[in-house]
């Protein structure tokens, strides 16, 4: 396995202002500089990165400084992460249309993986329906990943209408997109990391770790989350691909918990 770190620990997250008013500039930010992000990921020892579609996009027209921070620090980047409310059938195409410019940008420098969040609650609640909708709209996120020469995942998320193990198996019953499982985010939504692990093993191409205890997310082997039954797990599934450490936000500093998780998993996996 080859690890890789997300640069939302550097400012934490934000979204483009303009999305307000224009579904299809709706990005996520990570709130920090990109290249001291990366500069810090390579000196803690990570090979990859994940980033979000709007901090890709602001390199758009000016790829080649991004290529040129990663070839120096010999960065590989992994993902993209992007979403979208997906139940709304007027602005689906609008969303889509945003994901596909992500695809393509980021399969241009190199990225394997596009990993996506979303379907939106309502004022009013989860409509049943929704689920089928959410299906809908990431069958059509699989088609855009296949045209760039990406791999399209789905990532369950706090404050989406897909949390808990119920409704993974929702949404899942109606596509046939990839599962990128985040730990802590399945455990505070109810379910047992490593249980929906071998569930959905054969969906699973990308993987996210963090860890949990008490709503709080943290450097991994701070919290309470039994990684060597995940990791057993994982390892019982054939898994062989990318784990990306994903970190909101942190009290120290990001590279000190990028560091933390480094030492973690250089322990628990017998990684350089």
């Amino acid at each position: 396995m080859k690890l890789a770190y997300q640069t939302i620990t550097w400012g934490g997250l934000v979204s483009d202002p303009a999305g307000v008013t224009s579904i299809k500039d709706l990005y996520y930010l990570a709130n920090g500089s990109t290249e001291e992000a990366l500069r810090d990921i390579a000196g803690a020892g990570y090979e990859g990165f994940e980033l979000f579609d709007g901090n890709l996009m602001q390199y758009a027209g000016r790829e080649r400084e991004l290529v040129t921070v990663m070839e120096k620090l010999n960065l590989e980047m992994v993902a993209v992460y992007s979403g979208a409310n997906f139940v709304y059938g007027e602005i689906l195409e609008e969303e889509l249309s945003k994901i596909k410019k992500v695809a393509q940008l980021g399969a241009h420098l190199g990225a394997t993986h596009l990993v996506v969040g979303g379907g939106a609650v309502r004022t009013t609640g989860v409509a049943e329906e929704d689920y089928q909708r959410l299906a809908d709209g990431l069958e059509k996120v699989v088609d855009l990943a296949d045209q760039a020469g990406m791999v399209a995942s789905y990532h369950p998320h706090l404050g989406t209408c897909v949390e808990s193990p119920e409704q993974i198996e929702k949404v899942f019953l109606h596509t046939g997109i990839n599962f990128c499982p985040d730990t802590a985010h399945l455990e505070a939504g109810g379910g047992d990391p490593a249980e929906l692990i071998s569930k959905y093993g054969d969906r699973i191409r990308y993987v996210h770790l963090k860890d949990y205890e008490d709503g709080n997310f943290l450097p991994l082997g701070r919290g309470k989350q039994d990684f060597p039954q995940i990791l057993r797990a994982l390892e019982k599934i054939g898994y062989d691909g990318w784990i990306t450490v994903e970190l909101d936000s942190y009290a120290g500093s990001p590279k000190e918990a990028a560091q933390i998780s480094k030492a973690f998993l250089k322990e628990k996996l017998s990684v350089a």
